[in-house]
């Protein structure tokens, strides 16, 4: 199996994260909405503070134009209720002018000194269909400029979808240094693996079977050398771990036992990534999984029944699910994103049975990006309009 060349000094340490349910994402059985795990502020806070209560270094939070709740606002409102964890923020590129955006990125990672790491997306907006090309250059264009701003006191930048000429850029100083925050990315189309290789810091993948990760690494990491980068590698997968793997099959058994399967499928086909090569192979997991779902012996493709996105879990006793972690990273895996239905009471069961038994880290520490103390602001030149 393909091993990964990884930026990471620490091999033996990754970064372990988890899921805040913003998009409506939370069910007691899948597929049937339950108005306890309904999107707000007081549930999908609460999950935030139980993870960095339990030891978690990130958290994602995810966005949608159809449910749920606006990113950045969340990202914020976490700043003052937690200290320690993380925060990695879904980015749609092109929703926000990226100048006016570069600069609440700066101002949120300040807020959190230094704990906010970045999703970048580039799926289409509501009534939009753009090309696949032309979303991946918007998306450059964006990360492009981020750069600039957070690097440079002028912006001058000139592409296919942005142009821009000696703009100051006092204001959009981040907190982490080197760089400013981590980019995230996940995207299966060559226009998106070439920019993740050219732009990003982590590349993010939906579970498939190892073989099949361990090719489209090796594709990463090609075309990342290309540009004389190397990258780190992250998985987003569901988690269903209990004592023994007879309980957590039959939890998984459980979790689909009230599953419409019309239902399931117009909960997949509302999201705006419905018809991307992503959820194709999520869906093409499904396809070649055994009769209770399962394309290898804890992998379950059922999550994907009711869900776009990720679309499986890693099933198992504490043991078997730590095992499959372990092989993820000797693969070359750093980062992980794990979730579970309800997501308060799954975080509560990894993050006891398993999570302690993991060595873990903040990858922005490991890359060098957040300093000891406030940095120092450069001083504005007088009131600009």
């Amino acid at each position: 199996m393909t091993v990964v060349p990884i930026t990471s000094p620490d091999l033996d340490a990754s970064e372990v994260s988890w899921f805040s349910a913003l998009c409506s994402d939370d069910f007691q059985y899948l597929g049937v909405p339950d108005g306890a795990l309904r999107s707000n502020w007081e549930h999908c806070s609460e999950i935030v503070t139980t993870a960095e209560e339990l030891g978690f270094r990130n958290i994602l939070c995810p966005s949608s134009y159809q449910v749920g709740q606006d990113t950045l606002s969340f990202v914020a409102a976490c700043a003052p209720i937690t200290s320690k964890m993380n925060l990695l923020a879904a980015v749609r590129c092109g929703e926000m002018q990226p100048i006016m955006l570069a600069r609440t990125i700066a101002t949120l990672d300040h807020m959190l000194k230094g704990r906010l790491t970045v999703n970048i997306i580039s799926s289409d907006f509501p009534g939009e269909k753009a090309d696949s090309a032309f979303r991946y250059q918007r998306s450059r264009e964006v990360v492009q400029i981020l750069r600039q701003a957070w690097a440079r006191d002028t912006i001058d930048f000139e592409g296919e979808v942005y142009s821009f000429k000696d703009l100051t850029t006092d204001p959009a100083k981040p907190y982490q240094q080197n760089g400013g925050p981590l980019l995230y990315f996940g995207g299966y189309s060559p226009d998106a693996l070439e920019l993740c290789a050219e732009q990003c810091d982590v590349y993010l993948m939906w579970p498939e079977t190892k073989d099949v990760l361990a090719e489209r690494m090796k594709a990463v990491h090609e075309r990342a050398a290309a540009h004389g980068r190397t990258l780190d590698y992250g998985l987003r997968v569901h988690m269903i771990v209990r004592d023994t793997e007879a309980e957590a099959r039959e939890y998984a058994r459980e979790l689909v036992s009230k599953l419409d399967d019309e239902q399931g499928k117009a909960i997949r086909e509302r999201a705006l990534d419905s018809t991307s090569l992503g959820v194709s192979h999520q869906a093409k997991n499904r396809e070649l999984a055994d009769l209770e779902g399962y394309v290898e012996p804890h992998l379950w493709t059922g999550v994907g029944r009711a869900r776009s996105g990720c679309g499986a879990a890693l099933v198992g006793s504490t043991d078997q699910v730590l095992s499959e972690i372990e092989d993820y990273m000797k693969m070359g895996i750093r980062s992980f994103i794990f979730s579970g239905y309800p997501h308060l009471d799954e975080c509560r069961h990894f993050g006891t049975r398993v999570l302690p038994q993991l060595k873990t880290c903040s990858l922005p520490h490991v890359y060098g990006r957040v300093p000891d103390g406030t940095p120092a602001t450069p001083l504005g030149t007088g009131e600009r309009r």
